[in-house]
């Protein structure tokens, strides 16, 4: 409704100017707005993928893995797509391939003590103690100034019922922070 170019628009003619009878805020319009965006993201559903054989597994994996690698190139040091790559690739049991991916992630920001502690996460949870230590080690070398990492390998140790473990990494925190 523009006249022109960098015009303003013509004025509207308003026929009823009486109050509505049912009145409704701006709160109420932004909520159902958001209300009918939630309900129409969960209408639409990605069709549930069936494979028939290992010839189309070794496809799909390939072709997921391409896209990982493209949204990688494009994202420029993002380190949620390799967080969502590594945790594609865990829950495809393919655990060289994750190590791999947290490595990576690791070279892009290797002072994200978040990222070392999902990469712990995951070998602690599958169960892949003495790689979960080293994870440890390398992140406490990293970041010694970070408490939480000292914590949560602590606290790992301390879940094997390893006492030795727990008091030889306490005494290295310890330590550290009497130095500075």
């Amino acid at each position: 409704m523009t006249s022109g170019k960098g015009s303003l628009p013509r004025s509207v003619k308003v026929k009823n100017k009486n109050p509505a009878p049912i009145q409704i805020t701006a709160e109420q319009i932004i909520h159902e707005a958001r209300e009918l965006h939630r309900s129409e993201r969960l209408a639409v559903r990605t069709p549930t993928r069936t494979i028939a054989d290992a010839a189309e597994l070794v496809d799909y994996r390939s072709r997921k893995r391409e896209e990982f690698e493209d949204q990688i190139r494009l994202s420029r040091g993002d380190t949620r797509v390799y967080i969502r790559y590594a945790r594609w690739e865990e829950s495809q049991k393919d655990f060289r391939r994750v190590r791999s991916v947290w490595e990576r992630a690791l070279e892009v920001d290797h002072r994200n003590h978040g990222l070392w502690l999902q990469y712990a996460e995951f070998e602690m949870k599958n169960r892949f103690v003495n790689h979960a230590r080293n994870v440890f080690e390398r992140a406490v070398a990293v970041l010694p100034g970070v408490d939480r990492l000292w914590w949560r390998y602590i606290q790992m140790e301390e879940t094997l019922g390893n006492e030795a473990g727990v008091r030889r990494i306490s005494e290295m925190w310890t330590k550290l922070t009497e130095e500075h």
